[in-house]
């Protein structure tokens, strides 16, 4: 039996991806979660064989679980689902170690198949997120400039970047500037999402 543990915040679907899941003979979802952090609680308490983790959850996301699993449950094997697929936040779940990447959209039947590769060591990534990875552009930024982008939010300042990063603040503005030129970004903001977006930063 293949011991599964599932994190959605969305209710419905997780209720519905359980129920499917333990029509299985060989599937056994032991705790359904709603964020990240009870995933890691769950993944305490019970011991399971795989994660199915949503990547887009409150508390802790899906690539901040894997994150913490390398350190404190390297052996779960996991599998990432998501509604939107962007080839950064593939890049990221496998590099974190995650075994398994599908879309929410996918049949439960595809599912069940994955989990059960995964468990077996193998890998499983659905093929058109995978062809839009191998599509990706080039970074054409600078290690400079994201290394501004890393540390941009809605709180922090030029001023504050400046100081982390042991520049001026006239130095980190320029970066900014082209960052956004080069992204065609209209705000700082919006450079730095399209930068994690693709997975850059």
């Amino acid at each position: 039996m293949i011991r599964v543990v599932l994190a959605d915040d969305e209710q419905l679907t997780r209720q519905a991806v359980e129920s499917l899941l333990n029509l299985e003979p060989d599937l056994d979802v032991v705790a359904g979660v709603s964020d990240g952090a009870a995933a890691l609680a769950a993944l305490a308490e019970h011991r399971p064989d795989v994660l199915v983790v949503d990547h887009e959850m409150p508390v802790l996301d899906g690539l901040a679980v894997l994150t913490r699993m390398r350190a404190e449950h390297p052996g779960v094997r996991t599998v990432m689902l998501t509604r939107h697929a962007r080839p950064g936040v593939l890049r990221q779940a496998l590099s974190l170690g995650a075994k398994g990447f599908l879309a929410k959209t996918a049949p439960a039947s595809l599912l069940a198949d994955v989990v059960r590769r995964v468990h077996s060591g193998l890998r499983y990534v659905d093929p058109d997120f995978a062809a839009d990875a191998l599509a990706e552009v080039a970074c054409p930024l600078t290690e400079r400039e994201l290394d501004v982008l890393r540390l941009v939010d809605d709180t922090i300042t030029a001023t504050e970047i400046a100081r982390k990063l042991h520049l001026s603040a006239g130095t980190v503005r320029n970066y900014v500037s082209s960052a956004m030129t080069k992204l065609d970004a209209r705000s700082r903001g919006e450079a730095a999402r399209l930068a994690r977006d693709h997975g850059w930063i």
